[in-house]
C-alpha cells in the first residue's frame, strides 16, 4: 500500500494548526470549516475497518441537532452499529495527526488489528442538508479514493437510512433492500400490515403533523409520501424551504425548551411530533384544552412500545425475556411505571445511545430510548426466529393475528439504530391498534417535573462519574453538596455529568412540582459552578 500518496493527498485537506478533536459519542462535530482534513482521514480510516471485516462500512456526514454551521461524522459498523469502542479510538488519534505522522498511525491501525491492505475494501457515504455537507462528503469519498478503494455516495439520506442500508448490504440484503427505495417499501408495507388489524381500519387515513427541523427527514418524508398515501397522510412544518435547520424547531429544541417550535399553532389537543436535524430522534407533544403544553419524549415512547409487544406476547403466550433500557435523564415516573405496573425489567446504562444498544442486545427483546427521542427496538435472532415460524402456524385467530403484528412490528422497527420515521410509524400504528388519543397515551402515567441545564466549565474533565453516571466521584465534596440539596424537595432526584462534546456540565433535576425541580437544577449548578471551576457569571435562578 502506497502511504506515500496518501499523505500527498492529504496536503489538499490539510489539519489547521493546533486544533484536536475528539471522537465523542456522536463522532466528530464542530463547526464545518475545521472539518475537512477530518473528513479525509474518515474515509481512510473507514476503508481500514472495512479491509479489517470484509464488510462494507459507512460515512454519514451530519452534526444531528446541531445548529447549521456545525458538521460532523460517524462511522457505521457492519451491521448498522456504532463504530466499535476501539475504533474511536483510532478515529481521535488519526483526526489529530499532524501530516507528517499520518503514515505512521495509519500503519500502527493496520498492525494492531491485523488489517490485510490487500483486502478489497468498500464504504457508503451519505450526508444531511447542511450547506457544508456536500463538500464535506466529498473529503470523504477523496480520502476512499486515496486509498484505492470502491465506495457508494447514497447523497442526501437520514442517518438511519445509511444505517439500514449499511446492515442490507452486509447481511447480503436479508434485512431488506440496500437502497433508500427499499427501505421505503418496507416500513410501508409492515406499517400497512399492522394497520389492517385494527378494527377501524378503513377510516380516512389519519393526518400525522411533523416537523422536520428543515432537515433531511423533512426531505424523505415528501419521498416516502405516495407508499404510505392511504394509511396516512404527512403535513409537514418546518420541511427546509424556508427555515434554518434546527432554529427553533427540531426534536432537541422541543425537548430542552418543553414548548412547541416556532411557528406552529397549536389547536387544543392536537398530536405533532418533532424530527431532529438528521431524523433519528423523535418526541410527540400537544397543548390541552387550558394551553398547558404535553410532551411525550423518549421514556413515553419506550413505554407505548414496549407495553405494546409486552400485551401481544402475552396474547400468543411467548415467555421471552424483555427489558426496557434507560439512562439517569429517563423520568423517574416511567421508571416505577415499567417496574411496578407494567412488570418489566428496567436497566440504567451511561448516556449515549451505544450505551443502551449493548445492553438490549442481552435480552430477547431490548426497548432502549434516550429521553431525547432516540431509540428503537432490538429483536434477538431467537427471538425474531421464533415469532415469524409462530406467524405461520395454524392457531385460533386472535392468537394468529397478535402473532402476525409481532411479525410486522419486527419489520417495520429499524433495528440498526434509533430512526425518527419509524418510530413515528410503528407509534402512529399503536395508537391506531390500541384506539388511543394522544390524551390518553400521555396519562398512562404522570411525568415528574423536572428541568436540565448546562454549566459552563474551564475543564470538563474534573467531573468524573460512576453508577451509570448517577453520582459524581470528583471533583470531591459535590455528590455530598448535591445529595444535601436533593434532601430538600419531595420525589427529588438530581445528578451531574460533563458534556461529551462542549466544555459544559450538564445538570438534571426533578422533583413533585416545576417549581421544585426548577429551584433544585439552580441550586445544583451553583455547586458545579463553585465546585468544579465555573467560568463567566454564575447561574442565575430561572
Amino acid at each position: 500500500m502506497d502511504f506515500a500518496t496518501i499523505v500527498k493527498l492529504s496536503a489538499q485537506h490539510a489539519k489547521p494548526a493546533g486544533l484536536i478533536l475528539q471522537y465523542g459519542t456522536a463522532g466528530f462535530r464542530t463547526k464545518a470549516e475545521h472539518l475537512d482534513h477530518v473528513m479525509y482521514r474518515m474515509g481512510l480510516l473507514a476503508v481500514l475497518r472495512s479491509k479489517q471485516t470484509t464488510s462494507t462500512i459507512g460515512v454519514m456526514v451530519t452534526a444531528s441537532h446541531n445548529p447549521e454551521e456545525d458538521n460532523g461524522v460517524k462511522l457505521v459498523d457492519p451491521l448498522g452499529e456504532m463504530l466499535a469502542a476501539a475504533w474511536e479510538e483510532y478515529a481521535t488519534s488519526l483526526a489529530n495527526a499532524e501530516e507528517q505522522d499520518l503514515a505512521t498511525v495509519l500503519r500502527d491501525i493496520s498492525q494492531k488489528e491485523s488489517v490485510s491492505l490487500q483486502q478489497d475494501a468498500f464504504v457508503a457515504v451519505g450526508r444531511d442538508t447542511r450547506p457544508s455537507s456536500e463538500n464535506l462528503s466529498q473529503a470523504v469519498i477523496d480520502g476512499v479514493t486515496a486509498f484505492g478503494a470502491q465506495y457508494h455516495d447514497y447523497g442526501l439520506v437520514t442517518t438511519p437510512q445509511l444505517h439500514y442500508i449499511v446492515c442490507c448490504r452486509n447481511t447480503k440484503e436479508q434485512y431488506g433492500t440496500s437502497t433508500v427505495k427499499g427501505y421505503y417499501q418496507k416500513l410501508s408495507k409492515a406499517f400497512t400490515e399492522l394497520r389492517k388489524q385494527a378494527s377501524s381500519y378503513g377510516d380516512s387515513p389519519r393526518v400525522v403533523k411533523v416537523d422536520g427541523a428543515n432537515g433531511i427527514g423533512a426531505l424523505k418524508l415528501k419521498e416516502m409520501q405516495p407508499y404510505l398515501q392511504k394509511e396516512c397522510l404527512i403535513e409537514l412544518f418546518h420541511d427546509g424551504t424556508t427555515g434554518k435547520l434546527n432554529c427553533a424547531c427540531g426534536a432537541d429544541f422541543v425537548k430542552v425548551q418543553q414548548k412547541p417550535p416556532r411557528g406552529i399553532k397549536m389547536q387544543p389537543n392536537e398530536k405533532f411530533c418533532s424530527f431532529d436535524g438528521d431524523a433519528d430522534r423523535i418526541v410527540y407533544y400537544y397543548v390541552d384544552s387550558s394551553s398547558q403544553f404535553h410532551l411525550l419524549d423518549g421514556d413515553k415512547i419506550a413505554t407505548l412500545i414496549s407495553t405494546f409487544i409486552k400485551e401481544l406476547l402475552v396474547k400468543v403466550g411467548l415467555s421471552l425475556k424483555m427489558a426496557v433500557i434507560q439512562t439517569a435523564y429517563a423520568n423517574g415516573s416511567s421508571t416505577r411505571y415499567l417496574e411496578e405496573t407494567m412488570k418489566v425489567p428496567v436497566y440504567c446504562t451511561k448516556t449515549g445511545v451505544k450505551h443502551l444498544h449493548h445492553k438490549a442486545q442481552e435480552s430477547d427483546i431490548g426497548v432502549y430510548f434516550e429521553a431525547n427521542g432516540h431509540g428503537t427496538v432490538l429483536f434477538s435472532k431467537t427471538a425474531e426466529e421464533t415469532i415469524r415460524q409462530l406467524a405461520k402456524r395454524e392457531m385460533d385467530a386472535e392468537k394468529k393475528k397478535a402473532a402476525k403484528m409481532l411479525e410486522n412490528t419486527i419489520d417495520l422497527i429499524n433495528q440498526t439504530v434509533g430512526d425518527a420515521i419509524s418510530d413515528m410509524l410503528i407509534i402512529e400504528a399503536i395508537l391506531v391498534l390500541k384506539k388511543l388519543t394522544v390524551q390518553q397515551w400521555d396519562a398512562v402515567y404522570t411525568d415528574l417535573p423536572n428541568r436540565q441545564l448546562k454549566v459552563k466549565v474551564a475543564d470538563r474533565r474534573v467531573i468524573d462519574t460512576t453508577d451509570a453516571e448517577r453520582r459524581v466521584v470528583t471533583p470531591p465534596g459535590l455528590q455530598e453538596n448535591i445529595d444535601e440539596l436533593v434532601k430538600k424537595y419531595r420525589l427529588s432526584r438530581a445528578f451531574v455529568r460533563p458534556s461529551g462534546t462542549e466544555d459544559v456540565v450538564r445538570v438534571y433535576a426533578e422533583a413533585d412540582t416545576q417549581g421544585n425541580a426548577d429551584a433544585l437544577a439552580h441550586e445544583v449548578s451553583l455547586a458545579v459552578f463553585h465546585l468544579a471551576g465555573g467560568i463567566g457569571e454564575p447561574p442565575k435562578p430561572l
